[in-house]
């Protein structure tokens, strides 16, 4: 499971997992992709809205943003793309949907890996495509379904 991460540390946001613990989630989600390349970029809500907003015009901050790389494909470089995590909304969706933080910060590592990996979730039937192997990667982590509905 080798995958190389960069991990930007833009924001001093308590709560930030670790960085073997990004890299294992990271290296969960694109073990079938060996040998790739990308960065994780934790940011404060103000990095997070001002890109959200430039590049998917919704103008608030948001839990993660995917950007896969866009190379030609004669230079045979590895590098998959970026992940931007804005710290205090993933902490504070934890919070609120009542999950252990380090859960959540697994699910959105391995959500925008996948979408680096062109997975989506626009059409159902490619959002329950890519529930199901969001499911199972994190019950290999021993993490509940994330999107199981409870009663409250």
């Amino acid at each position: 499971m080798t995958v190389e991460v960069d991990i930007q540390r833009a924001t001093d946001a308590p709560g930030q997992p670790d960085d073997d613990s990004l890299i294992r989630w990271a290296a969960l989600a694109l073990r079938n992709k060996p040998g790739q390349e990308l960065t994780i970029r934790l940011v404060d809500a103000e990095e997070s809205q001002t890109l959200n907003n430039e590049y998917r015009h919704k103008d608030y901050p948001t839990n993660v943003l995917s950007f896969p790389a866009d190379l030609p494909p004669e230079l045979d470089i590895p590098l998959l793309g970026d992940l931007v995590i804005c710290v205090p909304v993933v902490n504070r969706e934890a919070a609120e949907q009542g999950k252990p933080a380090a859960a959540h910060w697994a699910h959105m590592v391995i959500h925008g890996c996948l979408h680096l990996l062109g997975h989506d979730h626009i059409e159902d039937d490619e959002a329950e495509a890519m529930e199901a192997l969001e499911r199972q990667l994190l019950a290999e982590l021993g993490i509940a379904d994330p999107y199981l509905e409870t009663d409250e």
